[in-house]
């Protein structure tokens, strides 16, 4: 573990994405990954009208599963994360199949979308902390030869992130523009985070 790091344990993390993961592997972090037992349709059926929002349910979910593992993981320090896609009014998830995929980047081709990152800690099934941000990105028009040579090369790790492309990655050719923070279109606003940690005393100021 990093001198930088001063709780009692290191941090685990609520998330089986390897990508949030190895953002903080990158910032001297070691986390354990645990991952949650979250029902999260159900904590978005829960959740009254005023944060139904994008950015709302991506906060939502973020404190539910830092909850829910910190009751399982006494004394830890739990991060938890979770991100939602928003094209105006409609929310995207993750696709089911590649077929999926194919609709959902014909969907947001040519078109300006949100993707909003919650990111929450918890100990001991307490939430301490969280926080959501909003980061913009503008697909270029995608012609159908160009999806359907993406999806036979990117293949069925599009499946792993919402909207259907991996910006770290071959997802990278998609976009024109793009505005907000590398770490939030990846999943996890990583300085908030660590400000959030220096407060808690976890890291050192």
């Amino acid at each position: 573990m990093s001198p930088l790091w001063l709780d009692r344990s290191p941090p685990a993390l609520a998330s089986k994405s390897e990508i949030r993961a190895q953002i903080l592997r990158d910032a001297g972090l070691s986390p354990e990954i645990v991952s949650s037992r979250v029902d999260e349709r159900r904590v978005e059926a829960q959740l009254d009208p005023a944060h139904k929002t994008p950015a709302g349910v991506a906060r939502a979910l973020a404190i539910a599963k830092a909850a829910e593992v910190s009751s399982r993981c006494p004394d830890r320090l739990v991060i938890g994360a979770d991100q939602t896609l928003a094209l105006g009014e409609e929310r995207f998830t993750k696709p089911a199949d590649i077929a999926a995929g194919r609709e959902q980047l014909r969907r947001l081709s040519g078109q300006t979308h949100s993707l909003f990152s919650g990111v929450a800690i918890a100990r001991d099934g307490e939430t301490l902390w969280s926080f959501v941000d909003e980061a913009r990105l503008t697909m270029r028009p995608l012609s159908s030869d160009f999806v359907d040579a993406y999806l036979a090369a990117a293949g069925p790790e599009i499946l792993k992130s919402v909207g259907g492309y991996q910006f770290e990655g071959l997802g990278a050719h998609l976009f024109a523009e793009v505005a907000g923070d590398f770490r939030t279109i990846l999943g996890l606003p990583l300085s908030p985070l660590l400000a959030a940690l220096r407060d808690l005393g976890a890291i050192r100021a």
